[in-house]
């Protein structure tokens, strides 16, 4: 690992400390005073926010003529990818399972509503921020997985082994997702490690890019089914008043 290498990694935790203490903090005033154009500001802010620490990391990984097969970007057939890619359709199934019931059943709706609870600013309500949040879940899936199982490990592995560099990469994942409260950094760190085995056994950053942004995708997608009829009731209500 090289300065610049310190130096980048320096500027991503940088972002991610501006992104969890203003720019979170700046998103809830937003809120407060309307809702639905927040959450898409504070999107578009945080997808440029991650492609940019991509891209720098980009510029700088070519720059020192590194294979990207060291970063995990390659495509390793075998039994390991197989099973990585088979948990990706596993996991289609599951969630897609899961959101029909939500959207046929009122009664996993209002459970789902207590479980959203304290993410309800962050999560689609309508079908324009759906689309907006599938963006907003690729933007995850590949930005967060370069970061931190890829360029992360790479960096601390000479330092701490793979599997030791890997364990702190999944805590400062989890912890950049403090503004969930501690049920979300937990939840997060379990899916961290989930992705990180991905990545360990498919010997790929592909299948664990994958499943990240399914992971959001899905979660996004059950959110709104949940979330739209609070829609609907609110607009309701307002045409009462009306």
């Amino acid at each position: 690992m090289t300065t610049p290498d310190i130096l980048y990694l320096g500027l991503v935790a940088f972002a991610l400390l501006f992104d969890q203490f203003v720019l979170w903090r700046i998103f809830l005033r937003w809120v407060g005073i309307d809702p639905g154009p927040a959450r898409l500001r504070y999107w578009l802010i945080w997808m440029t926010l991650m492609w940019a620490l991509v891209a720098g990391g980009a510029v700088l990984w070519i720059a020192n003529g590194r294979a990207w097969r060291a970063l995990g970007f390659a495509f390793s057939p075998g039994w390991g990818f197989c099973v990585a890619i088979g948990l990706n359709i596993a996991f289609v199934g599951i969630q897609g399972r899961g959101a029909y019931q939500v959207a046929r059943k009122p009664r996993a709706r209002e459970k789902l509503r207590e479980t959203f609870a304290k993410l309800v600013v962050i999560l689609p309500h309508t079908r324009t921020e759906l689309y907006w949040f599938f963006a907003l879940s690729l933007t995850a899936g590949f930005c967060e997985e370069f970061i931190f199982r890829g360029y992360l490990i790479w960096a601390l592995q000479p330092w701490a082994s793979w599997w030791g560099a890997a364990a702190i990469a999944m805590i400062v994942f989890a912890l950049g997702h403090s503004y969930q409260g501690v049920s979300g950094i937990v939840r997060t760190a379990i899916l961290g490690a989930v992705m990180t085995l991905v990545f360990a056994i498919s010997n790929s950053l592909w299948p664990a890019i994958l499943l990240h942004a399914l992971i959001d995708i899905g979660s996004g997608l059950i959110a709104w089914l949940v979330l739209r009829e609070q829609v609907a009731e609110t607009r309701a209500s307002f045409a009462e008043k009306v």
